[in-house]
């Protein structure tokens, strides 16, 4: 459909678009995303049998490369569902590190925080409808109740025949064995 043609390269683009300028500069964005890899760090650790890296710059640039690489395969039309999904997976972690508007006490300075907030808001938004989006077709749940539906009136059809064909042999066995008596 031509909305979806149209749509995903722009839903994508400031994905890429920022992921490339990270990649480029990742230690602008050390600071601010400090916190919140100190805080997943944190968790895991606790939570992991294995240790996770606590180098901020490495995760802001593996943050950056799934941007590009999510967007420009959304943009293109690629795994959309998929990609839709990483990205929105990408622009929490993303949006709370570089958004902390509640940090903020002059006025126009948190504005222009709430205000990027919500635009990433916006943008998960639309991914989440993204990744749900089937273009139409049925769903992979959809298709695999059906196949159960079907598969199990198979087999209940396929039972009740041979029940009909053993009740059969059964009458034959027994007029023979009759027959056999007399």
């Amino acid at each position: 459909m031509l909305v979806r043609r149209i749509a995903r390269p722009l839903l994508a683009a400031p994905f890429v678009y920022g992921g490339i300028s990270t990649l480029r500069k990742p230690q602008d964005r050390v600071p601010g995303a400090r916190p919140v890899v100190e805080k997943i760090a944190e968790t895991a650790d606790k939570q992991l049998p294995v240790q996770v890296p606590r180098d901020v710059q490495q995760w802001v640039q593996a943050d950056a490369a799934v941007k590009v690489a999510a967007g420009a395969l959304f943009g293109l039309g690629k795994l959309p569902r998929l990609t839709a999904l990483v990205l929105s997976a990408s622009v929490v972690p993303t949006t709370l590190a570089g958004h902390r508007f509640w940090e903020h006490t002059d006025p126009t300075e948190r504005f222009g925080q709430i205000s990027n907030f919500l635009k990433n808001a916006g943008l998960l938004g639309g991914l989440l409808l993204a990744a749900v989006d089937t273009e139409g077709k049925p769903s992979v749940g959809y298709r695999a109740r059906r196949a159960a539906k079907k598969a199990a009136s198979s087999t209940e059809k396929s039972f009740e025949k041979a029940q009909q064909r053993a009740a059969k042999a059964q009458k034959k066995a027994q007029k023979r064995a009759k027959k056999a008596k007399s």
